[in-house]
């Protein structure tokens, strides 16, 4: 759905960013909730629907930088889901 993991998170398991670290502190708040539902959280099928219109767009006609501020606010959510769902998952793994 999305275009993957943002850079912050492809650094290859080195987390110096001090903004990535607070993703990872958000991200943990967040899994220890309900470590189920945050591992099995999904989209809706609008948000995909917009997602998926506004990534079109990039590729065909380009983005305003209205939408292009939406995109990227997107993908910032899905970079701190997956920081979630991955510390929700180790959290189930570990009977938590």
């Amino acid at each position: 759905m999305f275009r993957g993991i943002c850079f912050l998170a492809a650094v290859g398991g080195v987390w110096e960013s001090v903004a990535v670290k607070a993703y990872e502190e958000v991200a943990e708040f967040i899994a220890k909730r309900g470590p189920r539902e945050v591992a099995e959280f999904k989209p809706s099928a609008e948000t995909k629907q917009r997602v998926g219109e506004l990534l079109g767009r990039e590729k065909t006609t380009g983005l305003t930088s209205e939408e292009r501020r939406e995109l990227d606010h997107y993908e910032d959510l899905e970079l701190l889901m997956n920081l979630a769902k991955a510390r929700a998952r180790q959290l189930l793994a570990h009977g938590q």
